[in-house]
């Protein structure tokens, strides 16, 4: 089964939650508040997108962090953000089991699935 890991008041995750549910795709919905993240499964996502790709620095939670904390990133301290403040992952992430898709985009969806 799909897992589709977000926030649920996300916009983009509601779109992708709606575009699954309209199209019959079994998933499981993993809110990061909610269920909480820890480092195996970060760690996991990670290591099939990168700590680049799954940080988002258009955040309002980025903007909220000091320069100390945003400047001299390595995979480490990347991974110690996220997962001290899982708003900062690019939302929604699906894990389709054989692959890992950032974002919505209907027709990403559409293709991948």
């Amino acid at each position: 089964m799909h897992i589709l890991y977000g926030i649920k008041n996300c916009d983009a995750v509601k779109k992708a939650r709606q575009w699954l549910n309209q199209n019959g795709i079994a998933y499981r919905f993993h809110d990061y508040r909610t269920d909480g993240l820890t480092l195996e499964q970060l760690s996991r996502l990670e290591a099939g997108l990168g700590w680049n790709a799954m940080l988002n620095r258009n955040s309002a939670s980025w903007r909220q962090l000091d320069c100390e904390q945003q400047t001299g990133l390595t995979q480490e301290k990347a991974l110690r953000l996220m997962l001290n403040t899982p708003t900062l992952i690019k939302r929604p992430l699906l894990d389709t089991g054989s692959k890992l898709i950032l974002g919505f985009k209907a027709d990403t969806y559409k293709a991948e699935l």
